[in-house]
């Protein structure tokens, strides 16, 4: 019996529980098969699936009201809420966890809880009953001296426990470890010299009963001043997988650098054909190459080629094992942590120019309204003939006369990509796919990698040429994977939450905009200040204040929705406030071995075909397109693996982003800045200022000429006596005051233009 065929059976039991020898009993496990049932339901109570309620007793935990799962977020002064994996039913909210059964876990733990109450308006309680999978085998932070001993203070102010190290244990060399083999490390540091270092720790005991955790140091990674420090600190904070191991390097470095006679067999032959990859100036990997042709027909044919990594990492393998490890590549501001080695990601497998290449190409026919005719999805090689930039295929095609001359042969070409990329946009619009055109911020550096400035990454036509074609070939793989009708990977946009919609048209209202989803139907109710204090709750009297409670069916939400009020507003002085509020109201997209569509581009089916080298779901869609795929690969465990992935790469990523940052403006304290106010809450105005992408925060205290107060209702910092309002999206002036280095935060003051000197002497009577 599987699984989940064991799950299935004893949910349709009364109350969903059932006892060892019930089990013995009706699933006919005898002799061996008895051993098989133990080990499943020790496999099913360890992920979470059962609870063990008492010796032998089962209970299906996605049946039980009392029990929940899911990750614990810890709060700096000690409680913390649990982030359920599941809607809870009747329960508003994340579930409140206080102090001391908090303390029994870490942050990020995943973690099963007992809800021990639930409140008028569905907030909840709730006690950790077992830690199902720890988030940190190692935690990064600074060694010190103490009375007490020896500790390592987190650099994660969420992880509570300072970590006791041992007298005695050995050392490491100084200075981070690397990716490659025989570096010749320095001697290892003494304890004091170790003193206020960053240094990684691997726990060897967790907290537990009041006990706190033990490990030892595994790195030193230098002074939190030094140079670097940052991205080796945020890499271990997130257990980003950062070294190969031997046994990976040794395989990489045995794959031949050229293609034989043997790999080209069973293969359609391109390298006639005058194919292009198109990226960025700094772009070190190429995974996909394009060309584009009218037919006889008149209609388009599309090749998007793509770097055939399936044929070189084959399931079962060394860098197989690591590349599903890491999930993705991440990609920070002055270095990158690949997904695969670089014997593999930079050379074999990147589609470099008049180089002989594999691929999987998928070969498509589009009419002129965009509508796919015909596809074919076949194994190839190609010599790429060109590695365009956007910059250069931009500058072509708005006609700089010497890149035209440059690429003569080419530029018809283009010209043609550029036909078709606009009629495959005008079809996604028709469908209602939703386009933000953001600005992405860009981090500048010097030429010693110090942070020079953020500036407006360039968006021009030559991306929305990739972008379409790369949109494209996914939506083709994907449809063809699931008319198949075999188990596939999808990447899936679920529709947005009504009550996050609901409070997105609050704000936008104020705007004068709205999505078009009807009336905001408010139910008020009073509920207490909760305040915190060693867990303790204390009633501290009531407020009144309104939450948005409704049924899905009540708001119908449709993407063109979306579309319709992006295209309203662009261009205008909110555009980018509304934008951004838009994306906060939509679900996170991410892999599913369920297809439900993709909101965002009102795909009915997609997926991740397009870039191999980086993300390990598209080589997963390879191995499914070719067969390559074990009938026993649970795809589900899979999917879910790599949007682990990818949501730790993203975190990472902004981290490090914001750490530059701030940085960046500790030589700027006393400057002022044009701003726009992004957010408001009771203790302030949340700020971004205008030309570098960074925010702050303008305490509600430090607000000048009276003193104010936040309205919930309506979002708004009202003064007192004045009456004047602070809102979403209002231009500012601001100073900055001060940086909190150790939270990396920014605190700014608004600054005031001086009256006139006439209306000074008014102002004044």
């Amino acid at each position: 019996m599987t699984d989940r065929a064991l799950i299935d059976h004893i949910s349709s039991l009364p109350h969903a529980r059932a006892n060892f020898k019930q089990l013995v009993r009706e699933v006919g496990a005898k002799g061996p098969g008895r051993e098989g049932l133990e080990a499943a339901l020790a496999r099913l109570t360890a992920r979470g699936d059962l609870i063990e309620l008492r010796s032998g007793h089962y209970v299906v935990t996605a049946r039980s009201r009392e029990f929940a799962i899911g990750r614990l977020n810890m709060h700096r002064d000690g409680y913390g809420f649990l982030i359920s994996e599941k809607p809870l039913e009747g329960i508003h909210g994340d579930v409140f966890l206080p102090p001391e059964s908090a303390g029994k876990a870490m942050h990020g733990d995943r973690i099963l809880v007992r809800i021990a109450r639930i409140e008028a308006g569905g907030r909840a309680d709730g006690e950790i009953v077992k830690v199902l999978k720890r988030a940190h085998p190692t935690v990064v932070g600074e060694f010190r001296l103490h009375r007490r001993g020896q500790f390592v203070i987190p650099q994660d102010d969420r992880i509570q426990q300072w970590i006791e190290i041992p007298e005695g244990l050995e050392f490491p060399p100084a200075g981070p470890s690397v990716d490659r083999i025989g570096v010749t490390a320095p001697k290892a540091a003494s304890v004091e010299e170790l003193d206020g270092m960053v240094v990684n720790v691997e726990l060897l005991e967790y907290p537990d009963k009041g006990a706190g955790p033990v490990g030892r140091i595994v790195e030193i990674l230098g002074h939190p001043g030094d140079f670097g420090i940052d991205v080796e600190i945020v890499i271990r904070k997130h257990h980003l997988p950062h070294q190969f191991p031997p046994e990976v390097v040794e395989q990489a470095q045995s794959i031949p650098n050229a293609i034989s006679e043997a790999d080209l067999a069973g293969r359609q032959d391109f390298r006639d054909m005058d194919i292009v990859t198109i990226d960025g100036e700094t772009a070190r990997d190429f995974d996909d190459a394009v060309w584009v042709d009218r037919l006889a027909n008149g209609n388009y044919a599309l090749h998007v080629h793509i770097a055939d990594v399936s044929h070189y990492v084959r399931p079962g393998t060394p860098i197989d094992a690591e590349a599903q490890l890491r999930g993705t590549s991440v990609y920070f501001p002055d270095r990158a942590v690949p997904m695969l080695p670089f014997e593999l990601s930079t050379s074999i497998c990147s589609l470099v120019p008049n180089a002989d290449r594999l691929v999987l190409s998928a070969l498509l026919e589009i009419d002129h309204q965009g509508e796919l005719v015909s596809q074919e999805f076949t194994p190839g090689v190609i010599r790429s003939a060109e590695r365009m930039t956007y910059t250069n295929v931009h500058k072509l095609l708005e006609g700089d006369a010497a890149l035209r001359e440059r690429y003569q042969p080419l530029a018809p070409r283009f010209e043609l990509m550029q036909e078709l990329a606009l009629i495959l946009n005008r079809k996604r619009v028709r469908r209602g796919s939703i386009d933000f055109d953001l600005p992405e911020p860009l981090i500048e550096f010097d030429e010693w990698g110090a942070m020079t400035g953020v500036t407006r990454a360039p968006r021009n036509i030559a991306h929305r040429l990739i972008e379409e074609f790369m949109l494209a070939a996914n939506e083709a793989v994907a449809a063809h994977l699931e008319d198949s009708g075999n188990p596939s990977i999808y990447r899936i946009h679920e529709k947005p939450d009504p009550k996050r919609v609901m409070e997105f048209e609050e704000v936008a209202a104020h705007f004068g905009y709205s999505l078009g989803v009807g009336p905001i139907p408010v139910k008020k109710f009073a509920v207490t200040d909760r305040h915190r204090d060693g867990g303790q709750r204390h009633r501290g009297g009531t407020k009144q204040r309104h939450e948005i409670v409704l049924p899905d069916a009540q708001v119908k939400i449709a993407s063109r929705m979306y579309q319709k009020l992006v295209a309203k507003i662009e261009g205008k002085p909110e555009e980018r406030i509304l934008s951004y509020l838009m994306l906060r109201s939509l679900k996170q997209a991410r892999y599913s071995a369920e297809n439900v569509g993709h909101f965002a581009l009102a795909a009915e089916s997609y997926t991740h075909f397009t870039s191999p080298i980086r993300r390990y779901p598209d080589l997963i869609v390879h191995r499914l397109l070719r067969g390559w795929i074990a009938e026993e690969t649970e795809l589900s465990a899979l999917s879910e693996e790599c949007s682990q992935s990818e949501r730790r790469a993203a975190d990472a990523e902004r981290e490090l982003v914001e750490w530059k940052k701030v940085k960046f403006m500790t030589e700027r304290v006393g400057q002022d800045f044009d701003a726009l106010i992004v957010s408001t809450a009771k203790y302030g105005l949340f700020v971004e200022l205008a030309e570098l992408f960074i925010e702050g925060l303008v305490p509600i205290d430090t607000l000048p000429g009276d003193e104010y107060a936040y309205r919930e209702s309506v979002r708004k910092i009202v003064g007192k006596r004045t009456r004047r309002e602070f809102s979403i999206g209002d231009r500012v002036r601001v100073i900055l005051d001060r940086i909190d280095a150790n939270d990396r935060k920014l605190q700014f003051s608004l600054l005031e233009p001086e009256l006139p000197k006439k209306r000074r002497k008014l102002s004044k009577q």
